[in-house]
């Protein structure tokens, strides 16, 4: 039962991550398995391979420099709406590949959500930071978002109890957050729209 545990941890852990940072999780899941510091599922096993490090590693690089620059960082938020998801859908279905295809394709559906609640959470969050006028806001929330995944990768793997009751804590907030998030955006969105009516 522990092993099931520990392997939903590290399936919830990916996937939440891949909502905020999905090229960083592969990297770094398939680092650590090249390294031997953790044992990848044989379904995983292919994190660690050659071409998957570059390419993780090149797009690691660039999100890291676009997360961190005003309105590139909302810009890339959108178009990794349409990555992040399925990437933590394939993730964690990967990492349940020893309890057979239907609880790994629960995982993946699970996976997904994670993502999805995760990444709108961020999105939104972001979207409302990009319109504060100081220049400063925005680095801190995306070194924040960095080691966020870091610590959160190291807690599923290390103490799989203590992550799951987080980040059901962690998911119920953002469910409560994202429609507030979204509309004060939208609120901030129309007092913009008639300070240039007002000044055109």
């Amino acid at each position: 039962t522990m092993d099931l545990i520990a392997q939903l941890a590290l399936a919830a852990g990916r996937a939440w991550g891949a909502g905020l940072r999905l090229y960083a999780v592969v990297f770094l899941a398939g680092i650590a398995g090249r390294m031997g510091w953790i044992e990848l599922p044989g379904s995983l096993a292919y994190l660690g391979n050659d071409g998957v490090l570059w390419v993780a590693g090149a797009f690691l690089l660039l999100e890291f420099l676009a997360d961190k620059i005003p309105m590139v960082d909302s810009a890339w938020d959108a178009l990794q709406t349409f990555i992040r998801i399925p990437g933590a859908m394939v993730l964690a279905w990967g990492a349940l590949g020893e309890q057979g295809e239907a609880l790994q394709f629960a995982a993946a559906l699970l996976g997904g959500s994670i993502a999805g609640v995760t990444h709108l959470g961020k999105a939104g969050t972001r979207a409302i930071i990009n319109h504060s006028p100081e220049p400063f806001s925005n680095g801190i929330a995306s070194f924040f978002e960095d080691g966020l995944v870091i610590g959160g990768l190291w807690l599923a793997m290390t103490h799989p109890w203590v992550f799951l009751v987080l980040l059901a804590l962690f998911l119920a907030l953002l469910v409560w957050l994202i429609p507030k998030l979204w509309r004060a955006f939208a609120a901030s969105l129309r007092r913009l729209r008639r300070r240039q009516v007002a000044a055109g």
